[in-house]
């Protein structure tokens, strides 16, 4: 059966709030956030969509990082929240990019073994790209780069995992040194990152889950 349409004009601010609406009542059952552990094998760094709950992401984060230790069981994984507030105000995206960053980069100062999965959902897809060193400024809740991953750092970080990325929408893609490193999974119809008419296709993310750990797997 064939999903409704939404007319266009309506798209575009429905489509950024929906990660909290679908969500409901569920934010307030959601554990806290977990914090940074010891040194691991796999740092799994998640940026949540606009006003998603879960304790990586209830859309794409928490089982995202379920598939990951599914599939990667004979390696340590730990995970990281990327602090930020994953809001519609001005420079939300930009303070992500920050944390993510700061994270990243003390992580492999203290930890000189671990390797790093970075993963971002619709708003936290412009974290990442940000911090990989695409700028998000002029996309759907993108922001200018604040900080880059050292060069130091970069082949540490084994894959990058983005759904729902919205500089897909204007014409970007993650390219250069981490481009054979990055899925960047865009739903049919998805009208942020895909200019699509289905709203309900960008809360589809978590379908793909397997996948992407799959295509993590065969790079740590």
């Amino acid at each position: 059966m064939r999903l409704p349409s939404i007319p266009a004009r309506r798209i575009t601010a429905k489509a950024v709030a929906v990660t909290a609406l679908a969500a409901g009542a569920a934010v307030a059952l959601q554990p806290a956030a977990p914090a940074s552990a010891a040194c691991a094998d796999v740092d799994v760094v998640v940026a949540r969509g606009t006003g998603e709950p879960g304790t990586l992401g209830l859309i794409v984060g928490d089982p995202v990082y379920a598939a990951l230790q599914r599939r990667i069981a004979f390696r340590s994984l730990k995970a990281y929240a990327v602090d930020y507030p994953a809001s519609l105000l001005p420079g939300s995206a930009s303070q992500g990019n920050t944390d993510l960053v700061d994270h990243v980069t003390a992580e492999a100062r203290s930890c000189p073994n671990q390797k790093f999965v970075l993963v971002g959902y619709s708003q936290g897809a412009n974290v990442v790209d940000n911090s990989i060193g695409v700028s998000s400024d002029g996309a759907l809740v993108g922001g200018p780069i604040t900080k880059t991953i050292p060069a130091s750092v970069e082949p540490r970080v084994a894959a990058v995992l983005l759904f729902g990325n919205p500089i897909r929408a204007i014409g970007r893609r993650v390219t250069g040194t981490y481009a054979s490193r990055t899925l960047d999974i865009c739903a049919d119809g998805d009208p942020i990152c895909g200019g699509g008419a289905n709203i309900l296709a960008h809360l589809s993310y978590g379908n793909y889950a397997d996948q992407a750990a799959r295509f993590a797997a065969d790079r740590v």
